[in-house]
């Protein structure tokens, strides 16, 4: 490592805002040990489309904290303690997509995420129009593509998806359905 090179801080340190069955925030934890306890926290989930339509999706690192290695429909992650969701949701997409001059993604609504095994999380669905290139961050996207919905339909029997965000795509085209 070069002098001017600074380590990636620690995902599991980031300390998160722990919030209760209502969305209101009850206290705070390392996102390691929110994780380790199952404790209820936020997390934003960005849709982003290309000019085309098409839904950017990729395949996690093998290193993500949760669900390496399995394809998503969405960016997105963690709220910070403090931090408001849209501010979660346009840092995330930048961060993933490598994007720096995105609008700022449009909110569309939230869900409690729930799989019954210990990760529960308040989510909030956004989408954001984003123009490629993108030049998604190494340390979260293993590989990445654009794809139109029929496309992503069909894909859906056919790859590993991340369980929060398979749930959030189920909840978008139902929201979308009207």
């Amino acid at each position: 490592m070069t002098a001017h090179t600074q380590p990636l801080p620690d995902p599991r340190e980031e300390i998160l805002a722990i919030v209760d069955e209502h969305d209101e925030v009850v206290g705070e934890a390392p996102r390691g040990e929110a994780y380790a306890r199952g404790l209820r926290h936020r997390c934003v989930f960005i849709q982003a489309r290309d000019t085309e339509g098409r839904v950017f999706v990729h395949r996690r690192t093998a290193t993500k904290l949760v669900f390496p290695s399995l394809y998503d429909m969405f960016v997105g992650g963690v709220v910070g303690a403090g931090e408001a969701c849209d501010d979660a949701a346009l840092r995330e997409a930048q961060e993933e997509l490598g994007v720096t001059e995105l609008p700022r993604p449009t909110p569309l609504f939230k869900f409690l995420y729930d799989d019954g095994a210990g990760r529960t999380w308040w989510s909030y669905v956004y989408e954001v129009r984003c123009d490629p290139p993108v030049n998604p961050q190494v340390e979260e996207v293993a590989w990445h593509t654009f794809l139109t919905d029929d496309e992503l339909e069909h894909k859906l029997d056919e790859w590993e998806w991340v369980p929060d965000g398979l749930a959030a795509h189920h909840e978008l085209r139902a929201f979308r359905a009207g």
